[in-house]
């Protein structure tokens, strides 16, 4: 498991992202659209419209699972991981009335989509210390 693991785990997240980016390029049909050019909104004071905000997430994402998926410019992909986490979680701030049944105890669906990011975040960590030299295997005895 040490052998492969961490490769696993970053190729996944380079598909997730990968998946999730390209459906913003198509209005419509990513179920996120609306929440995520909602906060972008916010977050930009509205300087950026929504299309053009939706596609910068999407790019952004595309860019993220690329990196990921093939391992390369992982000191740009971390970062960009984790300021996109940052935007993502966001809305629980935002929007609470859409992100939680209960505020801040019980959230919905939306909200359960997001507080799971955090395992995201998580093995974000995971890779980026491997990659940087942080993570060694493990010798067998």
């Amino acid at each position: 498991m040490s052998k492969h693991s961490v490769t696993l785990l970053r190729v996944g997240i380079g598909i997730v992202f990968f998946w999730f980016g390209i459906q913003k390029f198509f209005p419509g049909m990513s179920s996120a659209e609306d929440l995520a050019t909602r906060t972008i909104e916010v977050m930009t004071f509205g300087l950026i419209e929504q299309s053009v905000g939706m596609f910068l997430l999407a790019f952004w994402e595309v860019i993220i699972g690329i990196t990921f998926i093939f391992g390369i410019y992982m000191r740009i992909a971390i970062p960009l991981l984790f300021l996109q986490m940052i935007g993502t979680i966001t809305p629980l701030f935002f929007f609470p009335e859409e992100t939680f049944t209960m505020i801040p105890v019980v959230p919905n669906i939306i909200g359960q989509y997001i507080i799971k990011n955090i395992v995201l975040i998580a093995a974000g960590m995971v890779i980026g210390a491997h990659h940087f030299g942080y993570l060694t295997h493990r010798q067998e005895r």
